[in-house]
């Protein structure tokens, strides 16, 4: 977390900008086609083109979104390429779930101070010879 901008860092990175254009079969996901631009839009040779993958998977607690970088020179070999690398993403994100639900299960409270006088015992109609 110590990439993310705090509030007071919240302009734009005028040399880092992209055109994103979007393309979907309207069934199993999304490509976004990143184009690096300079500041006044037009594009900038320099950097490369990025492709990012996007798809969801239902859970319990609803669709959860899945997205992903996608190596590739141009839209049709990023399309190639997009169903082993979402189930990869997938494979990925479902692991790190299942850590995390390991962790928090792991986790034992303890109060602090001790149980509080008579917490164990006495009080009860019940008495032992």
């Amino acid at each position: 977390m110590a990439n993310e901008p705090r509030i007071s860092d919240l302009n734009l990175d005028l040399a880092g900008m992209f055109l994103e254009e979007t393309f979907t079969d309207r069934r199993v996901g999304t490509l976004r086609r990143l184009t690096p631009v300079k500041s006044d839009g037009t594009p900038d040779a320099a950097r490369a083109v990025v492709y990012v993958g996007e798809t969801q998977v239902m859970t319990p607690m609803g669709a959860l979104p899945i997205a992903f970088e996608i190596p590739g020179a141009s839209l049709d070999e990023a399309a190639g390429k997009f169903g082993s690398l979402a189930k990869a993403a997938i494979e990925r994100t479902v692991r790190e779930l299942q850590e995390m639900r390991r962790e928090a299960a792991s986790q034992i409270v303890v109060p602090q101070g001790g149980l509080p006088p008579g917490a164990l015992g006495g009080g009860g109609k019940i008495q032992m010879p």
